[in-house]
């Protein structure tokens, strides 16, 4: 069930890592593709629209969970590279604290500040109240979210990434059987979908839970375990609530431009929600293989292999590269027929704006494919700057998109959104990556047993690690 990935072919061990994972994100965005699905066929246009109104604000907050419990996990792989079980422990329950502060701040926020938010974003009347219903249940489960992100990251991190696929493909059939049961018969409403997906969440978490206690004892935690030692609860928490926030800075430039696209009115917006829960669907393999390459560098970092590191990034490259480009085929060839799953093939406008988004995103899956890829590929050394500072970029694009290109062009504006943003992201990530790879070289070949890179060397105590 563990799997140490410091040896064996890096290729091969990459891709039978990635392909559980790959299913696990395409259920996972099932989710999301149900729910929208069903209530674009059973309640019509506006409320398919509002549940698109609050998805960026869903994203700016809980999507900080999901960076949040993939940071959570590189010190736990690390350790678990370098065969220091103890210390994996402490870092597994470094983790469990600053996930349950995370979770907290999460649902006090989103409960209390919900309707201005939508206010703030400058929602459609005839939207709001079925958005505000939408976000308070999700961010209402907040806590469920949380708690299944980080254990489902936790367990990724030992080299098991096939137990989380089958909890979640069991939490997605469930998922999928009660939003058409609260919404077609208990008559919930856009809550009915919001709550289907805690549920199954809920479900997942417990799911791994039961995994641990029975088949995974060495990450049982005990009273000793939750005593750091000096520097060990500022790595996690420095590296959990940066990828967070990374997560929450490109999140910020996509609520701005909801905003923008707001203001063009509810068909504009049902189109952009469709585009958006299709985007994420294709885009699910790219960010498997995200995932793979940094527990793979993680537990690498951790055995020191620092050739095996440059070899798997640079195969898992050409791997992305060729799914990509299939995908972004796929989407062009086949948008309109999909679009007509989520609304009625009446909604002729609705259909030919999410063919016009693929027509530019499809074309350009491949920057988005190597910015996934070298950016989870520095995360996974445990460095946070440079994803930081390409967070702030895709943030620049988005804002720049949501307040020129959009107020001028319309809805074409926002098709370029997301690509741009993808672009600007890749000029730090790029040159970060080269001055790393440089350095990996010098590594492989010092004379001196142990040495590590310059500004990938473990923190002394009670310091923080030197960053790129």
């Amino acid at each position: 069930m563990m799997k140490t990935l410091t040896s064996g072919p890096p290729t091969r061990l990459i891709v039978l890592f990635t392909l559980p994972l790959l299913i696990g994100n395409v259920f996972q965005q099932a989710y999301q593709f149900t729910d929208t699905a069903v209530v674009g066929r059973l309640l019509g246009v506006n409320s398919l629209a509002a549940v698109g109104a609050s998805g960026s604000l869903c994203f700016l907050l809980l999507g900080f969970t999901f960076g949040a419990s993939g940071g959570l996990a590189i010190p736990t792989a690390k350790a678990f590279g370098a065969g220091d079980l103890a210390q994996m422990r402490r870092y597994v329950a470094a983790g469990v604290k600053v996930s349950a502060f995370i979770a907290l701040a999460i649902t006090l926020i989103g409960s209390v500040a919900a309707r201005l938010l939508l206010r703030l974003l400058n929602t459609p009347p005839e939207l709001m109240h079925e958005a505000t219903i939408f976000l308070a249940v999700s961010f209402g489960g907040a806590t469920v979210t949380m708690a299944y992100n980080f254990l489902a990251a936790t367990i990724r991190a030992l080299g098991d990434s096939r137990t989380p696929l089958y909890f979640l493909v069991i939490a997605c059939i469930i998922n999928a059987g009660l939003v058409v049961l609260f919404i077609g018969a208990f008559h919930w409403g856009v809550g009915g979908a919001a709550a289907a997906t805690v549920t199954a969440q809920a479900i997942s978490a417990l799911l791994c839970l039961i995994l641990v206690k029975r088949k995974m004892p060495i990450l049982l935690l005990h009273r000793e375990d939750f005593r750091s030692r000096p520097g060990e609860m500022g790595e996690v928490a420095r590296i959990g609530l940066t990828m967070g926030f990374n997560m929450s800075v490109i999140a910020i430039g996509a609520t701005i431009l909801q905003y923008a696209i707001n203001g063009l009115g509810a068909t504009s917006v049902a189109a952009y929600t469709v585009a958006v829960r299709m985007d994420q669907m294709a885009l699910a393999p790219l960010g498997s293989f995200g995932v793979a390459v940094s527990t793979f560098n993680s537990q690498n970092r951790g055995a020191k292999q620092w050739r095996r590191i440059r070899m798997g990034v640079f195969r898992a490259g050409l791997l992305v590269i060729g799914v990509a480009i299939v995908m972004g085929i796929l989407l062009i060839a086949f948008s309109s027929q999909i679009t007509r799953l989520f609304v009625e093939p009446g909604e002729t406008e609705v259909i030919a704006m999410v063919h016009q988004y693929f027509l530019i995103s499809g074309c350009l899956y491949v920057f988005l494919a190597m910015l996934f890829l070298l950016r989870s590929a520095i995360q996974g050394l445990g460095l946070t700057l440079v994803p930081t500072l390409a967070g702030f970029m895709e943030l620049a694009m988005r804002a720049i998109t949501g307040i020129v290109l959009v107020s001028h062009f319309g809805f074409i504006g926002a098709c370029w959104a997301s690509p741009l943003a993808w672009l600007g992201a890749l000029v730090p990530i790029t040159t970060a990556w080269v001055i790393l790879r440089r350095r990996l070289i010098r590594a492989e070949t010092s004379p001196t047993p142990g040495w590590e890179p310059r500004r990938i060397r473990e923190p002394r105590p009670l310091r923080e690690p030197a960053r790129v």
